[in-house]
């Protein structure tokens, strides 16, 4: 099955293809200019790149989140574009758990980070694939004392893995890649559903949100 990630949901925009658990290709964009301007211009260079055609893909996978709320929403009208147009489904990947699938090999604790600003970083914990602690909003001394708790080594993943004393993914791995969550996808295609029952998990309200209810 061909599937076509799609991850916005940090600084870096990525796109990504994969095959029957190989990937094909993958473009990752981490200059700072919007994922507005990157990343249909990456998807049509990625189609490009391994001579396939949107309408030879079978399966999109997209990030739901949690992470930057214009991020999210970029790569979600995308995708629920392309999901509409082209008669494709979609699997929600958690952004946290493709993070910690990066660095999947580590034998021990991995903690994805990402910064949800006014200190507090959207985390979880995982143990190669298990899920010991799900994505929610933490302060950072929270989550790693948690992660300390299951005496085991610890690795730190996402942009929120700024912490002294602690190892940290090596820079090709630190950010979100839609490689991974593409290879996700394709052990959870079971969970794929229509463009229009796609939906974001933000965790935290957005500040426009926070506003109008006076916080």
């Amino acid at each position: 099955m061909l599937i076509l990630g799609i991850d916005t949901s940090g600084k870096a925009a990525s796109v990504a293809l994969c095959r029957d658990n190989m990937v094909l290709g993958e473009v990752f964009v981490n200059s700072g200019i919007t994922h507005s301007q990157t990343l249909m211009p990456a998807i049509d260079s990625l189609l490009t790149l391994c001579q396939v055609k949107i309408e030879d893909v079978e399966l999109l996978a997209c990030s739901q989140g949690p992470g930057s709320f214009t991020g999210l929403r970029i790569g979600a009208s995308i995708a629920k574009g392309l999901a509409f147009a082209k008669k494709l489904k979609i699997v929600p990947v958690c952004s946290l758990q493709a993070l910690a699938f990066n660095v999947a090999y580590f034998d021990g604790v991995v903690v994805p980070v990402m910064d949800a600003r006014r200190g507090e970083v959207y985390g979880a914990i995982y143990y190669h694939e298990e899920c010991l602690l799900d994505a929610g909003l933490y302060q950072i001394e929270q989550l790693l004392d948690m992660a300390k708790s299951h005496n085991k080594p610890i690795l730190l993943v996402g942009d929120g893995a700024n912490v002294e004393g602690y190892n940290i993914a090596s820079p090709q791995n630190l950010l979100q890649r839609a490689s991974s969550l593409a290879l996700l996808a394709s052990k959870n295609a079971y969970s794929a559903v229509n463009s229009q029952d796609f939906e974001l998990k933000y965790i935290r309200q957005s500040q426009a949100e926070r506003e109008a209810q006076g916080k």
